[in-house]
């Protein structure tokens, strides 16, 4: 577990640099798509979800979710990303709904900067790429806005 300070501007400078933002969602894409057809699927996005535990807890108490509703969410979680219905969720598709979500965290943060535990991972979180980011900034003398 480590803990980075961010607020709402580390988080949408990350989403403005297009070079930076693009290599992690596309990073994240190709280790989401585990069968390597460019695309991913209704499962493999679900697999995805899945990891983050994001019903299983609540302020870390895990709490039982109906099967039923878990699907429906996870379903319409999907039909959000996939943008032109074609049943899979291409990568255009996977950048333009992960800056949504981003510029969306940006804007929850605001302004105050506050500090978040994230678990230690392989690098692809969003969040921590974003502290990283501004920290090279700050490191190498460039604006960190």
């Amino acid at each position: 577990m480590g803990v980075v300070i961010l607020d709402g501007s580390t988080v949408r400078d990350f989403v403005n640099d297009e070079t930076a933002f693009t290599k992690s969602v596309d990073e994240r894409f190709a280790s989401l798509d585990t069968n390597n057809d460019g695309v991913l699927s209704r499962s493999e996005l679900r697999r995805a979800f899945e990891n983050f535990r994001l019903l299983e807890a609540h302020f870390g108490v895990d709490v039982v979710t109906p099967p039923g509703e878990i699907s429906s969410l996870y379903d319409s979680i999907f039909d959000q990303f996939d943008i032109d219905r074609s049943g899979s969720v291409d990568k255009t598709e996977f950048r333009s709904e992960m800056k949504k979500i981003m510029l969306a965290i940006a804007d929850g943060l605001g302004s105050s900067p506050i500090q978040i535990a994230l678990e230690e991972d392989d690098g692809q979180n969003f969040l921590r790429r974003a502290a990283d980011l501004e920290a090279s900034k700050i490191a190498g003398g460039g604006s960190a806005s």
